[in-house]
């Protein structure tokens, strides 16, 4: 769902789920032919992540095999609120990835992205980037992402 065009010619998109409300965003903002998608991640329609990582009794992931599962979902959402605005994938321009394990990420990175982008060779600047945390626990991924229209 998209709103209206504010004062600032900015229009924002949302997914619908709880944390858009609570923490206080929008998924993505759209001024002019610029898209700039919020962090990105591998949850359902309702806010709940997909193929958590398992915790150790301190809350901390043990298991980074649901890395790629993870990954393909924040593809796929990140494809859903750039068609609030008209866009797909082939529109992003630059991605960023956060991720708790680099190893792990560069070991399914390069499969995911070119299922996602549809391409043996996407054309996206990408920046892989390794973290200690992210907003959830169970959450082993992130992504920002970047994306241009034509100009009309």
């Amino acid at each position: 769902m998209t709103d209206a065009i504010d004062s600032n010619g900015k229009e924002s998109a949302y997914h619908g789920v709880p944390a858009e409300d609570g923490y206080g965003y929008a998924q993505a903002i759209k001024i002019g032919n610029m898209i700039f998608v919020s962090g990105q991640l591998s949850h359902d329609e309702k806010g709940v992540l997909i193929a958590p990582a398992t915790l150790d009794e301190t809350g901390k992931p043990t298991d980074y095999s649901m890395m790629a599962e993870q990954m393909r979902v924040t593809y796929e959402n990140a494809a859903k609120v750039l068609a609030q605005f008209g866009a797909s994938l082939d529109h992003v321009v630059e991605e960023t990835l956060y991720v708790l394990d680099v190893d792990e990420a560069f070991a399914v990175a390069g499969k995911v992205r070119k299922e996602a982008y549809a391409t043996e060779r996407p054309q996206v600047a990408s920046n892989l980037i390794g973290v200690s945390r992210l907003a959830f626990r169970e959450q082993l991924i992130e992504i920002v992402f970047k994306a241009v229209l034509p100009s009309a």
